[in-house]
């Protein structure tokens, strides 16, 4: 557990506020960033990849402030302004925009709360306006054509690929939790799996009959991407290149965008998360309730869930403006000419 942070002294401050200094070669800045992260580490359990975009992102504001003269602990309502005004300007989307406002955010009331100034500049801010973006689609017609391409891959490869697409498809998990789990996940006949994820939460998910089949035919196999030069460290999906042990996040992706390319799919609407996506939709499209794929997915918040109702909201209107006889102006559906209406 970090020890708490406490505030700089004054010269600190003053140096780090002082114009025509750089904040960062001084100390100033990257330490009050180095604190916050660790807050959120320890505090709130972010996981790597949030603490390291976290991270970009006030970097980002800092060089900024610095071409202004000043320190990021010195930052005023317009200074901030500023900056999110330049993001849009340079076509950064606005969803991107409220990410890096989210940050700062977090930030500022980190510098607050810990007395590092006695306002939040945040406040009068307000996120950049942007539309709800939809998860990408994948069928079930599609989702059966990669399990089938990959079937017909000979050698270890292609067993390994269709356990990690069933077991991606079955489950909804992250990649970053796919990749992280340990051997012991496949024991004979388990039926759930247990899934550290976002935060060090802990959640079980149940384990389809055709993904403990698609592990069973891999796990023999699993000894062709365990590093030869060091000691098995337990993952499921270990490899022989990757400095963890076990297969990365891009590398898994590389896997899924050949799939796509092999199965005549287009590649850009394959990712993990698109089947994360294919998992959810799929689920309530055949009437699973919304709270039980909440807790599958690992969310927090029931109303990042509700996201894929709209998906199948948007589904349904598509499928009425193509096949609806109304819909389409068919002949024979209109009113009878002359007749009174209703």
């Amino acid at each position: 557990m970090p020890l708490r942070s406490k505030p700089l002294s004054a010269t600190e401050s003053d140096e780090t506020g002082r114009a025509g200094r750089d904040p960062v070669a001084s100390g100033g800045d990257e330490r009050l960033l180095e604190r916050f992260l660790e807050m959120l580490a320890g505090e709130r359990g972010a996981a790597r990849n949030t603490l390291d975009a976290y991270r970009r992102d006030l970097r980002d504001l800092a060089a900024f402030l610095r071409r202004r003269g000043m320190a990021l602990e010195a930052a005023q309502s317009e200074d901030l302004r500023g900056y999110l005004g330049q993001m849009v300007d340079a076509g950064l989307t606005p969803r991107t925009a409220a990410r890096r406002l989210s940050a700062i955010r977090q930030f500022h009331r980190f510098l607050f709360s810990e007395g590092f100034r006695g306002d939040d500049p945040t406040e009068p801010l307000d996120a950049p306006r942007q539309g709800r973006a939809l998860p990408k689609l994948l069928s079930e017609a599609e989702v059966d054509r990669l399990l089938a391409t990959a079937r017909e891959m000979e050698g270890p490869g292609g067993p390994r690929l269709v356990a990690l697409l069933e077991v991606l498809y079955a489950t909804g998990l992250r990649v970053s939790e796919l990749i992280a789990l340990p051997l012991a996940a496949a024991k004979r006949d388990s039926r759930l799996l247990l899934v550290r994820g976002k935060g060090g939460r802990e959640r079980m998910v149940p384990l389809s009959e055709p993904a403990r089949a698609a592990l069973a035919e891999y796990l023999p196999l699993r000894k062709h991407f365990v590093p030869l030069e060091k000691k098995d460290g337990g993952w499921l999906f270990p490899s022989r290149r990757a400095k963890g042990g076990h297969l990365s996040r891009s590398r898994v992706q590389q896997l899924l965008k050949q799939l796509a390319f092999d199965a005549e799919l287009d590649p850009a609407k394959l990712s993990p998360h698109v089947l994360r996506h294919a998992f959810a939709t799929h689920l309530l499209a055949h009437g699973a309730d919304l709270r039980s794929v909440q807790q599958m997915l690992g969310h927090a918040d029931i109303s990042t869930t509700q996201i894929y109702t709209h998906v199948l909201d948007e589904r349904l209107k598509s499928l009425v403006t193509q096949h609806h006889p109304l819909a389409r102006g068919l002949p024979g559906r209109t009113r009878a000419h002359g007749s009174d209406p209703d």
